[in-house]
């Protein structure tokens, strides 16, 4: 079971932190991704990482403003989002696969939190 918190409302420039945290032993087997929706569309990726910490990808759109990061050891993912913008506004789910963290499609991830909502005022 994972469970995303985090989310907030902040101004535009502004920084959150999402965190996402796992209630299994073998976290640390698992890739995670986030990804978010905003209304009346699709859910989209955002970034993932590899079970290991070492490998990561993101969206084009929060390249250079988010890193995504993990703490197995805390069986806790992390979302660091900086300069944030109005379009950023979304809920924002992470997910895990044993698969492969290089999926971009949300319906290849296999367990998902609950979301958490990010507003970016303008």
């Amino acid at each position: 079971q994972l469970q995303a918190s985090g989310g907030g409302l902040v101004q535009a420039g502004g920084s959150l932190r999402l965190s996402c945290t796992a209630s299994v032993r073998t976290f640390s087997h698992y890739n995670v991704g986030w990804f978010l929706q905003a209304p009346g569309k699709d859910r989209e990726f955002v970034a993932s990482i590899s079970w290991a910490g070492v490998d990561t990808v993101y969206a084009d759109s929060v390249k250079g403003r988010f890193t995504i990061s993990r703490d197995n050891a805390k069986n806790t993912a992390y979302l660091q989002m900086n300069s944030l913008k109005p379009e950023d506004t979304a809920v924002y789910y992470c997910a895990a696969n044993r698969e492969t963290f290089r999926r971009r499609d949300y319906v290849q991830w296999d367990y998902w939190g609950q979301g958490t909502l990010v507003t970016v005022s303008s």
